[in-house]
């Protein structure tokens, strides 16, 4: 799969979140042109915050795949950049690419991930590649339209500032 279709679908995934009430986040994981797991996030109706969509979908990876040697290498696809801890999440479960449509400013780990030291005694425990951007119009879409549905809280004002990011460069 191409990084715009594993992106567009986790924008897919966000989008069945947004319908039940949950903040447009979607995420993908996809091992030899394969998804095998998807999640989008559910702070709302679990009541608790360390479910992220890109984490639970990771975990469900996990589980299918346990400790086996991987015949493919391991994407993760997501609407918004992973944050810290999911990228700590990704980078355990050893994940090479991850492909997201819109950078997440105050908690994004994208630079990171890019200056992440590499360390001898657990070489594998490293940055993954990210690559941004892909479809992010359409993601800062979601976000809008979240935010205006969404009750008054500390995610509707987040979700604000992400649906008013600027256009990148050559973006329409």
């Amino acid at each position: 799969m191409t990084p715009d279709e594993l992106v567009g679908a986790a924008i897919d995934v966000a989008e069945e979140g947004l319908a039940r009430g949950e903040m447009p986040i979607g995420a993908v994981v996809e091992m030899g042109g394969e998804i095998i797991a998807r999640a989008f996030t559910q702070d709302r109706s679990q009541g608790r915050r360390l479910i992220h969509a890109d984490l639970l979908a990771m975990t469900d990876a996990d589980v299918l795949l346990g400790y086996r040697p991987r015949p493919h290498p391991l994407r993760l696809a997501v609407n918004l950049e992973p944050c810290l801890m999911c990228l700590g999440a990704a980078m355990a479960l050893k994940v090479d690419e991850i492909y997201y449509g819109l950078e997440s400013p105050a908690d994004g780990g994208s630079r990171l991930a890019a200056t992440w030291p590499v360390s001898p005694d657990l070489p594998w425990y490293r940055g993954p590649q990210m690559v941004g951007g892909i479809h992010r119009a359409r993601v800062r879409d979601q976000f809008h339209r979240f935010c205006q549905s969404a009750p008054e809280s500390g995610f509707r004002r987040w979700a604000k500032t992400l649906a008013r990011l600027p256009d990148a460069p050559g973006e329409r």
